[in-house]
């Protein structure tokens, strides 16, 4: 029979974050849905793909899951952009091996997606592990952001994912985001020149674009446990490939603005690098190479590169 929803997972040495994504996938899957799970896992060396293997083959987790193992390599774009062209489901659930799905999310997202037929995306709230909400839907990047940010307004003008009801918002969060298939598909799936950062952006840009709408669902939370974002032992090489997807999406979408986005972007830092200098337990540096990155988002190695010499 063919799967109505296809759970769509990239792991990249997160074996225990993997296998809990796997168990709420389990324990949170709504039964009445015919479903599968995807697995690819980026050519991961902490032993998670033995990992998930003992897992799923415990008693009792018996699950329709399928382990894609990648030799190489390779960004999230491309790693879900692959996952998207091997599912067989018209809706596919994109997950981070470090999000944990609540009980009724995927069924809400689900739901919001067939109640509305010119929604192609939609994204559920994504908490913190201690349960506070994290900001996971935008305004598309523009002007109007750029001098929001610049002006430390960006929570207030930027983020849209507030309230209890779905709304359509901008973009959101591919942490946990329900994507209808053909409209992916329509429209060439995520750009493989986004590594990681700034995918979703023009992802969800596209689909507009292309006539569709990005939907935020509250009703839908998972927890997300930012294990990029928390590991400092690639902090500066994601500094640097957030930066650069940043300037690559509006280099791709608003090439006018490009140059002016570089010191806007850069003024937040600067100003938070000089507050550090007297406030405790601040970094100045940490926030000076955000600025230097946004200025010079190319200058330095980031993900990209240290995939590259993985791989070499």
């Amino acid at each position: 029979m063919t799967p109505a929803l296809s759970y769509c997972v990239v792991n990249t040495n997160g074996r225990e974050h993997l296998l809990r994504c796997l168990e709420a996938i389990r324990a949170t899957h709504p039964a009445a849905v015919e479903h599968e799970v995807l697995v690819l896992d980026n050519a991961s060396d902490d032993g998670s793909v033995e990992a998930a293997r003992e897992w799923l083959s415990a008693d009792g987790r018996e699950m329709p899951v399928r382990l894609i193992e990648s030799e190489r390599r390779l960004g999230k774009a491309e790693n879900d952009s692959r996952l998207l062209g091997e599912a067989k489901a018209p809706l596919c659930l994109l997950l981070n091996e470090d999000s944990e799905l609540r009980p009724g999310a995927a069924a809400a997202l689900v739901a919001a997606l067939q109640d509305d037929p010119r929604a192609a995306a939609a994204g559920a709230r994504l908490l913190a592990p201690g349960g506070t909400s994290q900001p996971c839907a935008w305004r598309l990047p523009g002007l109007a952001t750029l001098f929001a940010g610049a002006l430390f307004l960006h929570r207030l003008v930027t983020v849209q994912s507030r309230g209890e009801r779905t709304r359509e918002v901008g973009w959101v969060q591919s942490s946990a985001m329900l994507v209808r298939r053909e409209a992916a598909e329509a429209i060439g799936f995520l750009d493989p020149a986004f590594f990681v950062y700034s995918d979703e952006t023009d992802f969800c840009k596209r689909l507009r674009d292309a006539g569709w709408e990005v939907l935020f669902v509250p009703a839908a939370e998972a927890v997300h446990h930012e294990q990029l974002a928390t590991d400092r032992t690639a902090g500066s090489r994601r500094v640097v490939e957030f930066h650069r997807g940043r300037d690559r999406y509006l280099r791709k979408h608003h090439p006018r603005l490009a140059p002016l986005a570089r010191p806007l972007a850069a003024l937040p830092y600067l100003l938070r690098a000089a507050a550090a200098l007297v406030l405790p337990g601040h970094d100045p540096r940490w926030y000076l190479l955000h600025a230097r990155q946004a200025i010079w988002p190319e200058r330095a190695e980031g993900l990209r590169e240290a995939a590259e010499r993985f791989n070499r």
